[in-house]
């Protein structure tokens, strides 16, 4: 069963990569998403200036960009830290069977709990990575207790706390 839902998983994300392979960005548009993923609240027309365009030229791409997906959304970084979650666990889960059924109430779940900042479903040991983000380990002792031990399915928790972060990135590179 983990063998199909994962084929079905893949020929999903094969879907929406033949969607974008048909999207030609070129040297204007990795500009203008550069410039915005480097300063979200740039204006269009300091953006326009950078990338070489006119004003409204400028905005009809930003607005293309948005249409087709390639831009999801804008939104500001705040410091863990600064609010008082500076500590990452990642925490790998292993269900004991991979029904739709479970499998959807695990997702839905782990989506609208605050603390679970990503969640990716897996291939090897693990079924799911989550990263966790916490005050300290008591904070995670409750939320494991309370949350990941109550999940639909669970049969196995590993967990590992962060020691420090070395490198944060959520710029996409263009030009590799």
């Amino acid at each position: 069963m983990k063998h199909f839902i994962f084929r079905i998983l893949l020929r999903k994300n094969t879907n929406m990569r033949h969607k974008f392979r048909n999207l030609k960005l070129d040297r204007i548009d990795h500009a203008i998403l550069d410039n915005l993923q480097n300063d979200g609240r740039i204006s269009n027309s300091d953006l326009a200036d950078r990338v070489g365009l006119s004003q409204s030229a400028c905005l009809r791409r930003v607005k293309s960009l948005e249409a087709e997906g390639v831009i999801e959304g804008y939104a500001a970084t705040v410091n863990q830290t600064a609010a008082d979650l500076p500590d990452n666990v990642f925490v790998q889960i292993t269900v004991e069977k991979q029904t739709k059924e479970l499998l959807t109430e695990f997702e839905r779940i782990v989506r609208d709990c605050p603390q679970i900042m990503e969640c990716y479903l897996m291939s090897g040991d693990a079924d799911y990575m989550l990263r966790v983000i916490v005050c300290d380990a008591s904070d995670y002792e409750k939320l494991h207790m309370d949350v990941l031990t109550a999940l639909p399915g669970v049969s196995q928790i590993k967990s590992n706390f962060s020691l420090r972060t070395v490198t944060k990135k959520n710029d996409i590179p263009f030009n590799l």
